[in-house]
């Protein structure tokens, strides 16, 4: 099992929306690292934190769990969407999605302000000025730091 850390910004897709839906699809990255992720290394089982970003205070919510292998981004397709990319074939699809299902809603944000103090996380892809991936890599000690801040054991 890999960890992963998923930033969106809440008035787009927040924890609540993940909640009340149980699972849905993680759409709309547009980055080559990101969609090499989702191809090269997602897997069922995996687990993610789920990050608010551009929110006051940004931090991580939650969990939730990888559902799905990759498959192509049907928001590629869509003229309607926000996510639709024109350059994009239809037969060699440009974007990926995955589907993420909802664990649990953290008992209180751990904002990133916190996880910039704490020397452990240092190496953290999240803290890393100039870092703009939306999907990436937590190791296994990350993980456990981050969920004995909340109070949760290492592994469940």
């Amino acid at each position: 099992m890999k960890y992963w850390l998923m930033k969106s910004e809440p008035d787009t897709y927040s924890i609540d929306d993940l909640e009340r839906e149980g699972v849905n699809m993680w759409e709309g990255c547009r980055n080559y690292t990101v969609r090499n992720f989702f191809r090269d290394q997602f897997q069922i089982g995996d687990r993610a934190l789920f990050y608010h970003s551009n929110a006051e205070p940004s931090g991580i919510v939650g969990e939730m769990e990888v559902v799905s292998l990759a498959y192509p981004d049907p928001t590629q397709f869509d003229p309607a969407s926000d996510y639709f990319d024109p350059k994009s074939p239809r037969e060699i699809p440009r974007w990926l999605a995955v589907d993420v299902r909802f664990r649990r809603r953290y008992p209180r944000i751990i904002p990133l302000a916190e996880i910039r103090t704490i020397p452990e996380l240092g190496a953290m892809g999240v803290v890393q000025r100039g870092q703009r991936l939306s999907v990436m890599p937590v190791t296994p000690e990350e993980m456990r730091i981050i969920r004995a801040l909340v109070g949760l054991p290492a592994e469940d």
